[in-house]
């Protein structure tokens, strides 16, 4: 990177706060921004941001990278306000959305279930006449006119959005591309979603949701990302290095999720940045695993980091609908510090999981708002400090927090207000506890083995409560965690993930036949790779295989890295066949070694490497902890007053000790010390926390 590109900037919009991590590649800084969120057009708060450094003297010419994370496709998916979709489906085949799988989410004995509401309901469900076999042999030509009369009801109801799922398309994808091009032809505004191109594997229904998914959102991302490519153009910010985060822990360039069919890549975006962070950076400290807990303004995400990799899923639910992409293994529970408190019917607190979001935010932020939040319950019992939160940028409004605590919680349930907060800040971390007890037990983790690290502008004060509700001994708060996961943006790679369903017995495979498939794939990669701008040269590619035993009905990814030769061959066929059992008898605890194994998809990943943040250890002398301190201020853990050591973060020493109990205080976020911790700070500035007793 020339000396007129000198910066690198990561850009994570959250619920409550839009985070910047600047890098300046010349010295190693990193510059970190917050502003509000703008939830009505999230490319505002972005700009609001990056106005912030251009102010201060950086150039947009020398900002020569971009990497964005976005809730953009989440939040229409929980909110439902996505594309108004048309279904075009095989003739025979249309209440494949109503029958789904058969399976049932919830509480089974709930008499009141009923499913989602059908992305495209049945009145925009058109039947095209067409069939193709299991091989891809054509057995019914397409009729071009139903698609064309049907495209024409369709654009009349106001669809803006067209999902195409055609049987077995993923054997012939051509009646798929030629509905398309029909359909562009008449009407050219429209968005076709074709899902031999967005999940070309078996399964109708899991295939159907994942391409009515990317319809449903691909409007509004197309249309998000053309907008801020505008704003960014009218900043001055001319580089072509603009990047949007993937829910596997990659990123695409911003022309790739124009071209369409990866919009359903980004429903984990914002997470997933964190996740990558939190794995690229992992500290010594940290060798046998990382839990990570990303408490932000709306909720809080949590990912297993083992052997220095996130774990990872093929699918899975969102908002009750089934993904079928590849994307990190996370969970996300609403529990954030704009969380707002409540009693509910029968004098029961609860907190969550509405938010107060940005607008108007918890009370505290004096922007209107009057119902009492996680945040505001922090303030009052000590931990955030009024006249130094972001750093002195926004001061907090104590009263305001109080009486909304004292009319909402404090007077319904006959307590104090510092009662009251307590009770709200002990709730929201049992949930938290809760739902990572829970997410552990479904992977098999000892917990006891792992550290927590927590991020967020809310983790790091609600960090060792967590930890101690969970057995866990050693936290590790990283450099900046409120900006973890905008800083996670400079730490990943450009990554596309490939797939292709065919089912053949693996003994009767032909290894000529394998390697034609995988090299189909691969050249679609260096086809894709090169319209977004982007050299294969020196990318790796990493071939996985879908396998099963015959009469499954799952099957796992079985990976082909360091096979006897990259070419497959006879003798890596038998060596895929052994990693295939022993991959089941780990996972699943036995192997059926005398069962036939069938392969049923091909899978390819392809990674460019960008340069990335590096972190470096500092060695130097810093100031010694005295001189971070800033004094005492009183708190309240659990309902018990007590005094606590006031620190500034970025005054601390390498090395430095710190006692509880404590407050730990820099720009981005806070980290509380109870009794019962102790802190110091390592080589990397990252402060680790050692339970010194139970």
């Amino acid at each position: 990177m020339t000396n007129a590109a000198r910066y690198r900037l990561g850009v994570d919009v959250g619920g409550t706060h839009t985070d910047f991590v600047l890098l300046d590649t010349a010295t190693g800084e990193l510059l970190v921004e917050k502003v509000a969120s703008t939830p009505d057009n999230p490319a505002r708060g972005v700009l609001d941001g990056l106005a912030r450094y251009l102010r201060k003297g950086i150039k947009p010419s020398e900002i020569g990278f971009l990497s964005h994370g976005t809730t953009i496709t989440t939040n229409a998916l929980l909110e439902m306000r996505g594309a108004k979709v048309g279904l075009l489906i095989s003739k025979g085949y249309r209440a494949v959305q109503e029958v789904q799988n058969q399976a049932r989410d919830g509480n089974l004995f709930d008499y009141f279930y009923a499913k989602p509401v059908p992305i495209a309901p049945q009145s925009l469900t058109k039947e095209i006449p067409e069939r193709c076999d299991y091989a891809g042999n054509v057995l019914l030509a397409l009729d071009e006119d139903a698609v064309q009369q049907a495209a024409c009801e369709l654009a009349a109801a106001g669809v803006n959005s067209i999902a195409v799922c055609y049987l077995f398309s993923f054997m012939h994808p051509a009646h798929e591309q030629r509905t398309r091009a029909l359909i562009q032809q008449d009407h050219p505004g429209i968005h076709v979603s074709l899902s031999s191109e967005v999940l070309p594997r078996i399964r109708e229904w899991p295939r159907l949701s994942t391409t009515l998914l990317n319809a449903y959102l691909e409007p509004v991302l197309v249309g998000y990302v053309g907008h801020l490519n505008k704003g960014l153009d009218g900043t001055g910010i001319s580089t072509p290095q603009r990047f949007l985060m993937q829910s596997n822990g990659g990123v695409m360039p911003f022309s790739a999720a124009i071209a369409g069919g990866r919009a359903v890549h980004t429903l984990l975006s914002g997470p997933a940045a964190g996740a990558q962070a939190s794995a690229y950076l992992l500290s010594e400290d940290a060798r046998d695993g990382l839990v990570t807990l990303d408490m932000g303004g709306t909720s809080a995400d949590i990912a297993f980091i083992e052997g220095g990799a996130p774990l990872e899923l093929s699918e899975g639910v969102i908002a009750r609908r089934e993904i079928h992409v590849p994307a990190l293994d996370m969970t996300s529970i609403s529990a954030g510090g704009g969380s707002i408190a409540l009693v509910e019917a029968g004098g029961f607190l609860n907190v969550g999981p509405h938010s107060a979001g940005a607008n108007p935010g918890p009370a505290c932020y004096g922007r209107g708002g009057l119902r009492p939040t996680v945040t505001d319950a922090d303030l009052v019992c000590g931990y955030l400090d009024p006249d130094y939160f972001l750093g002195g940028t926004h001061k907090l409004d104590m009263e305001a927090a109080r009486a909304a605590i004292k009319t909402h919680i404090a007077g319904p349930l006959g307590l104090d207000v510092a009662g009251a907060a307590a009770g709200i800040t002990r709730i929201v971390d049992m949930r938290m506890a809760d739902a990572v007890r829970v997410f552990a037990a479904k992977r098999g983790i000892d917990l006891s083995a792992f550290t927590l690290l927590p991020f967020g502008g809310a983790g790091g004060v609600h960090a060792a409560a967590v930890a101690a509700e969970l057995g866990m001994r050693s936290i590790l708060v990283p450099l900046r965690p409120g900006a973890f996961s905008a800083l996670g943006l400079l730490c990943t790679d450009v990554v596309h993930d490939y797939i292709r369903s065919e089912l053949r017995p693996l003994a009767a495979l032909e290894p000529d036949h394998a390697e034609q498939i995988f090299q189909q794939l691969e050249a679609k990669a260096h086809e894709e790779l090169a319209a977004e701008g982007m050299s294969s040269s020196g990318a790796l590619f990493v071939r996985e295989l879908d396998l099963r035993y015959t009469g499954q009905g799952y099957e796992l990814r079985t990976p082909l890295d360091e096979l006897p030769c990259k070419a497959l061959t006879r003798d890596s066929i038998a060596a895929i066949r052994q990693r295939f059992d022993q991959r089941h008898a780990h996972l699943h605890g036995h192997a059926a070694r005398e069962r036939p194994v069938e392969v049923v998809s091909y899978r390819l990943r392809v990674r460019v490497e960008v340069p990335k943040y590096e972190p470096r250890a500092v060695t130097a002398s810093s100031p010694p902890a005295g001189d971070a301190n800033k004094g005492t201020r009183q708190i309240s853990i659990a309902g018990t007053a007590m005094e606590a050591a006031i620190y500034e973060r970025d005054r601390l020493a390498i090395g430095a000790i710190i006692a509880a109990p404590a407050v730990v205080e820099q720009f981005d976020a806070t980290t509380l010390l109870p009794p019962g911790w102790a802190g110091r700070v390592d080589a990397y500035r990252n402060l680790v926390l050692t339970k010194t007793r139970s």
